[in-house]
């Protein structure tokens, strides 16, 4: 049986675009997540296998989320919905949280480079897939105050 991949962005060809300009180091998990669904309906994997979203995921994509245009794999009768978690040093006490797109946009343009994980989420049967994952923030600049300092200096 094949996996239809989902709804495809006109401008770029991706079944996920993206949502912030400045985003890079992109890497996109569409090839894996229809991996795993041809498993799922082939029977080699089972449905609470893949339908095992945390309450904290659940909780994120309420309140953080995003929803998508793509209708759930598993159950078919919601669009999902997607939640981004930044992580990055220099985000300190928010690294590992959720982030609505417009708080990715004002993170992008005030923090160090982090990186920012999407993951699909269906809130009726629980499904959650991990979509794509990118670098934001300002780069550092190469040259001798980019450098780290250590110890002795």
């Amino acid at each position: 049986m094949s996996v239809f991949p989902g709804p495809r962005c006109a401008q770029h060809g991706s079944a996920y675009p993206g949502r912030v300009r400045s985003q890079r180091q992109t890497v996109d998990y569409a090839l894996q997540r229809r991996a795993l669904l041809a498993d799922v309906y082939a029977g080699r994997v089972g449905v609470s296998e893949v339908c095992d979203a945390s309450p904290y995921l659940l909780r994120a994509a309420r309140f953080h989320g995003e929803l998508s245009k793509v209708t759930c794999p598993m159950c078919r009768k919601e669009r999902l919905t997607e939640v981004s978690w930044v992580f990055g040093e220099g985000l300190k006490h928010a690294s590992g949280s959720a982030r609505t797109p417009d708080e990715l946009a004002r993170m992008d343009a005030t923090h160090d480079e982090f990186w920012v994980y999407v993951v699909e989420v269906c809130r009726t049967c629980n499904w959650n897939h991990l979509v794509q994952s990118y670098v934001l923030g300002t780069p550092e600049e190469p040259g001798p105050q980019a450098r780290r300092r250590t110890a002795n200096q």
